[in-house]
């Protein structure tokens, strides 16, 4: 007789392969409860009071600009128009497009002069705007950033006003320590046109700062220097070329080509959405020396040069922990 065999009851699927186990008879496997549906997302309702207090806002600010309740200072600045219209413009392009990161935010004072010195790039200056933005918002007292901006800035039809609404001024040596006086946080970009101008090949090395007039200026009024180096703005427009006919033509510095302008016309101006870092240096104090040192040429050339050197080795150890222009 052939020898008996153990047919099993149920199958048991397991590793790709059917396995066979021993079941008890009449009793039916138990399966698994079947998991609850998860329950649909509900969108949020907008907050009517939000939405209130934001049109009371526009409402009052309406009012005061139809009444001319509000102040501009002798340069032109006007805090109620910044604070109101043109940095809530700007903060999208801050926080959504570019994602600005701040460091060393804690070494710029809350109150009183100080001198912030940057890197300048990007062949459009949004850098110094950027600046601007993050030095209100993202420092606890909320500080305003009179920049000096070249001369062709303030010749432009329209722009020139609302720089100087902006709080910008005009970049020379009186202006700059009247401000620092009266405890202003001021920003300068010594490269100028260099700066912003250079070839793509050449990004974040820095261009020579010039004569040294905003180190003379901090000298006189004996505000520290705050270096501040900022990468992911030479990725905005990369400048791989210009055509200097048109630029004699727009009597401007240069007239750029990048991968995007002028071959996609106003499409072209929209920037690349880098990342950026902006660091605020340890401030280098200058009370401790003598005011009379501002006239002194080798004075002025070893901090302007200690001040560059700090802001480019910077660069170099932001630019080392970056591990993608457009993703951080």
């Amino acid at each position: 007789m052939s020898e008996a065999r153990v047919i099993p009851l149920h199958p048991d699927a397991s590793g790709g392969r059917t396995r066979w186990r021993l079941g008890k008879p009449g009793v039916a496997p138990v399966q698994p409860p079947a998991p609850e549906p998860e329950p649909e997302p509900v969108a949020a309702e907008p907050d009517p009071a939000a939405w209130e207090g934001a049109l009371e806002a526009a409402l009052t600010f309406a009012r005061r600009r139809f009444e001319g309740d509000y102040a501009v200072d002798e340069f032109g600045f006007d805090a109620d128009l910044t604070d109101n219209l043109l940095l809530p413009a700007l903060r999208p392009l801050y926080q959504k497009w570019f994602r600005v990161e701040t460091i060393g935010m804690h070494h710029v004072p809350d109150v009183g002069g100080a001198l912030v010195v940057a890197n300048h790039s990007g062949t459009l200056p949004l850098d110094g705007l950027m600046t601007a933005v993050a030095l209100h918002d993202d420092h606890p007292a909320q500080r305003h950033l009179r920049t000096l901006g070249a001369d062709l800035l303030f010749k432009l039809p329209g722009f020139g006003a609302l720089a100087r609404k902006q709080g910008s001024t005009l970049a020379c040596n009186p202006d700059a320590e009247r401000l620092m006086r009266s405890d202003e946080l001021v920003g300068v970009w010594p490269e100028g046109f260099k700066g912003i101008g250079k070839p793509f090949r050449d990004r974040y090395k820095l261009q020579r700062f010039g004569r040294g007039g905003f180190v003379s200026a901090a000298l006189r009024t004996g505000v520290p220097i705050i270096p501040c180096s900022i990468v992911g703005a030479e990725e905005i427009y990369p400048k791989i070329g210009e055509i200097k006919a048109l630029a004699r033509l727009f009597g401007a510095p240069y007239f750029p080509i990048t991968p995007l302008f002028p071959h996609l016309g106003p499409l072209g101006l929209v920037p690349l959405p880098s990342k950026w870092y902006i660091e605020f240096g340890e401030p280098i104090r200058t009370d401790a020396l003598d005011p009379a040192d501002a006239e002194d040429p080798m004075t002025v050339f070893n901090l302007t040069d200690q001040v560059r050197e700090t802001i480019q080795h910077t660069l170099y150890r932001l630019l080392s922990q970056r591990r993608n222009a457009f993703l951080g």
